[in-house]
C-alpha cells in the first residue's frame, strides 16, 4: 500500500487514545476476505456484537490462511456500503491484502478498497476498547466523510492487546496536500 501523509495544519483535536491524526493519499488496494451476511447498524451497539462475531468467525476457521497471494500478515477491517451517515445500515469486511487478481477461494469475498483521500487515526491502548474509542470520536468529529469506504489495518502494532496501534482511514472529501 503506498501512503502519503500529510500532517494536518490545523490544530490536533484532544482526542483520548488518538497518537496521530493526518489527511492520507491512499492507492488502491485488493483484498480478500469474509462479509458479514446481510448488513449490520451502529444502534444500540449492534454493530459492535455484528463485527466481533465475525471476527471470532474469522479467526477460529484460521481463514487468512485460505487466502492466497497475501502481500503481508496485515489485517483489514474494512466498513462499506453505507446507507447514509453512522447512524445508518452498513456492511462489514475482513480480510488481507492481495495482489490484484489473485483467485478468491470458494467462500470467501474480494473487495477492491479504491484510491482517495483518507483521514488516517492512529488509535492506541487496550484491544479493542482503543478501537471502539476512536470510531466513537469519529462519529463525533467534524470531518467531511465520504461514507463510501472505510477500514482499520491490523499489523506488528496491533498484537499486543494491552498496548495496541490501530490505524483507521475515514475517506474524506478533500484532497491530501501536496508538498510533504
Amino acid at each position: 500500500m503506498r501512503i502519503k501523509t500529510i500532517r494536518l495544519k490545523q490544530k490536533k483535536k484532544d482526542f483520548n487514545q488518538f497518537s496521530t491524526m493526518a489527511k492520507t493519499a491512499v492507492s488502491e488496494m485488493h483484498l480478500i476476505g469474509l462479509c458479514l451476511e446481510g448488513k449490520t447498524t451502529n444502534a444500540h451497539g449492534q454493530s459492535g456484537i455484528d463485527c466481533k462475531n465475525l471476527w471470532h468467525r474469522f479467526e477460529e476457521a484460521n481463514y487468512a490462511a485460505l487466502i492466497p497471494d497475501k502481500l503481508n500478515d496485515h489485517l483489514y477491517g474494512v466498513y462499506h456500503q453505507y446507507e447514509g451517515d453512522s447512524s445508518k445500515p452498513f456492511s462489514y469486511f475482513i480480510g488481507c491484502r492481495v495482489n490484484k487478481g489473485s483467485i478468491v477461494p470458494k467462500g470467501l469475498t474480494k473487495m477492491d478498497i479504491p484510491a482517495g483521500t483518507y483521514e488516517k487515526i492512529t488509535a492506541t491502548g487496550k484491544m479493542p476498547d482503543c478501537v471502539s474509542k476512536a470510531w466513537q470520536e469519529i462519529w463525533k468529529a467534524d470531518y467531511n466523510r465520504r461514507y463510501t469506504i472505510d477500514f482499520e489495518v491490523y499489523d506488528e502494532r496491533s498484537r499486543d492487546w494491552n498496548n495496541a496501534e490501530v490505524d483507521v482511514y475515514v475517506a474524506v472529501d478533500e484532497p491530501a496536500e501536496q508538498g510533504q
